[in-house]
């Protein structure tokens, strides 16, 4: 079986991930397919605008293949940073795009799922729609362009959601720069056929909802406003909203080295989308060699007793000493874009 579905149905590019049993969850040959299409249709005039929608009934895409990078930790075959170099182009080509992408972010969207929707020109939420980049509890950091995303949004909002890795829906979604409206998860199937022939701004008029509530307005989520992890706990302590005690039994058990990466990230972050992936990516390749990632699976998917155990020191290095390696330059394998510029992919037969 595809793990994506390639069609054009009247002016319409269709993109569907097709691993509904791994909640789609991408992998390098998924990616290398979704570019591979998008450079086609790039230069197509008869496509007009792309969709790109998940398979089954739980969610667009729960993510990258953990698991898979699990093994390339304990067996070093560098098929992780292979897989990001496809993905990351991905993502900027996504952003880039000259015609309309409209992503359909129903139900589960997590990780790389917000890479290959929140870059998008159109990102529609349902009511079923559950949002977030959960990396800082797997020992990680939002990646796929997540920490330019969460630090274009309001300093305590994106600081929450890349802190904590919790999952938003409806109006905090839009609120945090990673959605643009909300639209009846029923109607889908409609949409995707009125835009076989009319241009998605027609379209969505007729199909957006009110999206509904969330918590992102509510008073203690000023708490991630302050320069520190500590200071945030503090400020969260004294605070009795359920929502409140959530976000810091969350932050609690987050590798503390995440978090001072997310931290230096969110701060280093700026406009250009590109320039904030190539250092994601140096950070991503040096985060294989970090314990706390590879411990972190193996707590959440590997041995699944969600109780890692977090290493307070490297090498016998200091915490800025272990963040700052993070940072150095990759030698001769640096991300670039040559993919998307160049238009085509090595190897491709169509």
């Amino acid at each position: 079986m595809d793990e994506v579905l390639i069609e054009q149905r009247g002016q319409l590019g269709l993109i569907t991930l097709n691993r509904p049993q791994a909640l789609n969850a991408l992998t390098e040959g998924m990616c290398r397919t979704m570019l591979e299409a998008l450079l086609r249709w790039r230069r197509d005039e008869s496509v007009r605008q792309v969709a790109v929608v998940g398979a089954g009934e739980r969610g667009l895409c729960a993510g990258g293949d953990i698991v898979a990078i699990y093994r390339d930790i304990k067996q070093g075959d560098g098929s992780s940073e292979a897989f990001w170099r496809i993905e990351y182009q991905l993502n900027a080509l996504i952003s880039e795009y000259p015609k309309p992408y409209v992503a359909l972010m129903d139900g589960i969207v997590l990780g790389g799922g917000i890479g290959i929707s929140a870059h998008g020109s159109h990102r529609l939420i349902t009511e079923r729609s559950r949002c977030g980049m959960p990396e800082a509890g797997i020992g990680f950091f939002p990646d796929v362009g997540g920490t330019h995303l969460l630090a274009a949004a309001p300093r305590a909002a994106g600081r929450l959601a890349a802190m904590t890795g919790l999952k938003f829906s409806g109006r905090d979604v839009i609120e945090l720069g990673l959605a643009d409206a909300q639209i009846d998860s029923a109607r889908i199937g409609e949409l995707l056929v009125a835009l076989e022939s009319q241009p998605i701004e027609r379209v969505l008029a007729e199909y957006e909802v009110t999206p509904s509530g969330g918590m992102l307005r509510e008073r203690w989520v000023r708490a991630f406003a302050e320069p520190s992890t500590a200071a945030i706990l503090g400020s969260l302590s004294t605070e009795t909203n359920e929502n409140a005690r959530v976000a810091e039994k969350a932050l609690r058990a987050a590798s503390p080295s995440s978090l001072r990466l997310i931290a230096r990230l969110l701060d280093e972050a700026g406009d250009d989308l590109r320039l904030d992936l190539r250092r994601e990516f140096r950070v991503a390749v040096r985060r294989l060699d970090d314990p706390d990632f590879a411990e972190g699976i193996r707590a959440a998917v590997i041995d699944k007793d969600r109780t890692p155990r977090w290493v307070r020191t490297v090498d016998g290095i200091g915490a800025t000493e272990r963040i700052d390696r993070h940072f150095a330059p990759l030698p001769g394998a640096e991300l670039n874009f040559a993919l998307i510029e160049r238009g085509a992919l090595e190897g491709s037969t169509r």
